[in-house]
């Protein structure tokens, strides 16, 4: 009888293996520059077939901006028995502490031509809210015209930078116009939502990228089958097929507002980061394949999660403002109560999740939600202050006006030193002899929260003010 049993559960599993949607057609691939582009097996026009049908293919994006459009045979629905709400899962080459996040959008075939030509809309992880996410960022690459040499590029913000070349790979890593036509012989522009992810790079032989909360590929290792029975995105653990699990009701629209679709048909897949990872060269999402999730409501697990913004590895400035996100089924969630616990005990958290500081030393900061304190994320950083806070004698002053638009004034204090910091502790302006009343610019400066802290004497003093132009 035992047998039978088991010769019956054989055949089923065989029967859900075959049953499991895999990509059908890969529609499009546009690689950014990189060190595996233009080689094989990674960064070739063929690289997107290797993903039909299973999970053991070979594509690199390359650098930010580079992307893939599939689809599998049949739409995805959103369904609602999927284990965690996930219905489909993207797999990689994926390392512990080596994400290379891209973020994935998906469309609906809204006037049902086949194609891949209506809206898209991208499933909102977990970085999507930060200040240092940016929704429309573009990067033009620019060809050097030899093999070995590095690929120069600007943004539309004024920055400007190169995809370094290595001894690794000495081929041309801007794509090569036999190979794809598409791309424009002497520069070409991507562009996308961007995220900034954690590069640690202290120890140069173990550089790490340190993985996203959730919500973009390229981001948890695999784990093993059967493939359609998701990992749970809200948990560090891997516990079932690994991989990068995605909910479609992530999806956003363009004014960041969370949509109700109930199926797609075309999902895309476009490299996230722009960062440089020393002797590994740059960060370049690799995909091995795509399944579709098979519904099944007898798995549950937990479906809440906090997280609060990436800190720097080393922090210079008395105040950082933090900002935790709380977040249900993968949605953000809005009046969520946190508890913070932090290791050094001159530290504290003031109002408006301000961070404040009076000594250097290892920082551990923890967040929990207050009615489920389980539910917790923790970072650990390094607080280098030049000298400790005094505010005993420091004089009245006051800030105006709030919130700042064009310019900030400062009344009460003259010959006073300024420095005005973003809220992850960067050093943005300072002034050394600052008089009263004299209007500080600001106009250049995004919408946020800052802090600037005065000093004088031997004395100073730290405030937050906000820029709404």
């Amino acid at each position: 009888m035992k047998k039978l049993i088991f010769a019956m559960l054989a055949i089923c599993s065989l029967l859900t293996a075959a049953k499991a949607q895999y990509i059908s057609s890969v529609i499009e691939y546009i690689p950014a520059p990189g060190q595996y582009i233009n080689t094989a097996p990674w960064g070739i026009p063929t690289s997107g077939n290797s993903l039909i049908g299973g999970l053991e293919g070979s594509l690199n994006l390359g650098a930010f901006g580079g992307y893939l459009i599939f689809e599998f045979e049949n739409p995805v629905q959103n369904h609602p028995d999927n284990p965690f709400g996930i219905d489909f899962t993207i797999f990689n080459n994926a390392l512990p502490n080596f994400s290379e996040a891209a973020v994935v959008y998906v469309m609906k075939d809204e006037n049902e031509n086949g194609i891949p030509d209506d809206n898209w809309y991208e499933l909102a992880g977990s970085d999507y809210f930060f200040e240092t996410s940016i929704h429309n960022y573009e990067v033009n690459y620019f060809n050097p015209g030899e093999n070995g040499a590095d690929i120069p590029w600007s943004d539309n913000f004024g920055n400007t930078g190169v995809i370094a070349a290595n001894s690794f790979h000495t081929q041309n890593y801007y794509p090569n116009q036999d190979s794809f036509p598409e791309v424009p012989y002497q520069n070409y522009i991507l562009g996308g939502s961007y995220i900034k992810g954690h590069i640690d790079k202290s120890n140069t032989t173990n550089v790490k990228s340190y993985r996203r909360a959730f919500g973009y590929a390229d981001n948890n290792p695999r784990n093993t089958a059967p493939w359609t029975i998701p990992d749970n995105p809200y948990t560090e653990t891997i516990e079932n097929s690994g991989g990068d699990g995605f909910d479609i009701s992530w999806a956003i629209d363009s004014d960041g507002n969370y949509l109700d679709l109930d199926e797609i048909h075309f999902i895309k897949v476009q490299n996230a980061m722009q960062n440089d990872a020393g002797w590994l060269g740059e960060l370049s999402t690799e995909i091995t394949g795509a399944c579709v999730v098979s519904p099944d409501n007898t798995i549950s697990g937990e479906t809440d999660l906090v997280w609060f913004e990436t800190l720097p590895d080393t922090i210079r400035a008395e105040n950082v403002q933090l900002n935790p996100l709380c977040f249900h089924m993968g949605r953000k969630t809005q009046n969520a109560i946190f508890d913070w616990s932090l290791s050094m005990p001159d530290a504290q958290i003031e109002g408006n999740n301000l961070l404040n500081l009076q000594s250097s030393g290892t920082l551990e900061i923890t967040i929990s939600l207050t009615d489920k304190p389980e539910i917790s994320h923790s970072q650990t950083v390094y607080v280098e202050l030049n000298n400790s806070i005094s505010t005993n004698s420091f004089p009245e002053v006051s800030l105006y006006p709030s919130p700042a638009q064009n310019y900030l004034q400062i009344d009460g204090i003259n010959d006073v030193e300024i420095q005005i910091y973003n809220y992850t502790g960067k050093s943005l302006l300072q002034i050394n002899q600052y008089q009263e009343n004299n209007r500080i610019d600001v106009s250049d400066f995004a919408n946020g929260v800052y802090l600037i802290k005065l000093s004088k004497a031997g004395k100073s003093k730290t405030f937050t003010f906000i820029i709404n132009q």
